[in-house]
């Protein structure tokens, strides 16, 4: 599922250079139409209204302006940190167990044909719960204190598990706004470096520089705030995959102690 989602995220990213290399040869066009092209200047009655420009093709402009590499660089985190947190969450949706219905199988299991039985209703469910589960059960013969030791440390395995890729997602966040102040103080270098050239501090002279720092620092900010909110939603659907592998080993303890003491 990983290495799935690590490919598509490859071919947006070959997409989307794609579009920006058109709409950089887009830009290039209407300068050498204005060159070949000689009208008489119409009535200011009848100049149209410019047409609104849309929002992919603004993108794509100030990701030009930008500068390409910095602006590449931060689009590559976006990418990467989206997919990775898309197969997270799709990972935590298939662990998600209904822990109530697994415990009463396991319970009715145990009633009808022991320990083997129970043993197959958790090898036939699916999610962390339902491996603790089987862990559990196989330590039964060794006693209470045995289940409930390996449902600890098989429920930490779990968790770690959850926690996959996470550092990852983390990495992103704070790559990206660091490269945008990365083009921040580029941008403001290449300001004074043209400021120096010009002798003089006009508007002009430095609007270049600054629109590169203003944009990349935009850009990074975006691409951080969009991971972390992913990144939080995956923390928080772990958090209550942790809650029920915690409140259903508890459950599974005294639904043993139970069977043993029928027994």
């Amino acid at each position: 599922m990983k290495k799935f989602f690590m490919i598509l995220a490859a071919a947006a990213l070959m997409a989307f250079t794609a579009n920006i290399a058109s709409a950089q040869e887009a830009a290039e066009a209407p300068e050498q139409a204005a060159t070949e092209e000689v009208v008489e200047a119409p009535a200011a009655s009848d100049v149209a209204a410019p047409e609104e420009v849309a929002l992919t093709q603004a993108i794509k402009t100030k990701f030009i302006q930008g500068g390409p590499g910095f602006m590449s660089l931060i689009i590559i985190c976006l990418v990467l940190g989206l997919a990775l947190s898309i197969e997270r969450i799709l990972y935590l949706s298939f662990s998600k167990t209904n822990t109530k219905k697994l415990i009463a199988d396991v319970e009715k299991a145990l009633a009808e044909g022991g320990i083997e039985k129970a043993k197959d209703v958790c090898r036939e469910a699916r999610g962390p719960v339902a491996s603790i589960y089987y862990q559990g059960l196989m330590h039964y013969d060794q006693g209470i204190d045995v289940v409930e030791k390996n449902i600890v440390s098989y429920g930490s395995v779990q968790n770690s598990e959850l926690e996959s890729g996470l550092s990852w997602i983390s990495l992103f966040i704070a790559i990206a706004p660091s490269l945008g102040f990365l083009g921040t103080v580029i941008g403001m270098i290449k300001a004074f470096d043209d400021i120096e050239a010009a002798g003089d501090i006009s508007p002009n002279v430095v609007a270049g520089g600054m629109k590169i720092a203003l944009i990349t620092t935009v850009a990074g900010l975006i691409v951080a705030m969009i991971l972390q909110v992913f990144y939080n939603y995956i923390l928080a659907k772990i958090e209550s995959i942790t809650i029920d592998m915690e409140d259903s080993s508890i459950s599974l303890v005294d639904v043993l102690t139970k069977y043993g003491n029928k027994k």
